[in-house]
């Protein structure tokens, strides 16, 4: 597995060739406390660098799941449409929401490594 790279909206993303794999941080969930519900991106859909990709829901909110690069959507992860609570057990691991072939790799320098977001993250909860 590559470098663990992460955006300012909480977006975790890795990258295996040309295929990243996006989901959202354990800071993310922490924020939104017990996740119950998660929409994904259909298979196909082009989606653009800070993009609006699926949403999650919260007992304390809904937030909207953005996409750190531009791609298109190559798998989803359904196991967490089934039971979302996986989200909040596993955030930056087995409950990846989806994996995009990317369109321009350049945008990878765009985000925040794992020392930089920890930063940021705390920055901006406090």
């Amino acid at each position: 597995m590559s470098e663990v790279k992460f955006s300012k909206e909480h977006e975790w993303i890795t990258l295996e060739g040309d295929v990243a794999t996006i989901g959202i941080t354990k800071h993310a969930t922490e924020m939104l406390g017990d996740i119950v519900f998660a929409e994904l991106p259909d298979r196909g859909l082009n989606v653009e660098k800070d993009g609006t990709a699926g949403v999650v829901e919260s007992t304390k909110a809904a937030s909207d799941v953005y996409t750190p690069i531009s791609g298109e959507v190559v798998d989803t992860n359904q196991s967490i449409v089934d039971d979302p609570a996986k989200i909040n057990e596993d955030p930056e691991g087995a409950a990846w929401f989806f994996k995009l072939k990317i369109k321009d790799i350049s945008e990878l320098d765009t985000l925040m490594n794992r020392e930089e977001y920890d930063k940021f993250a705390k920055e901006t909860s406090s």
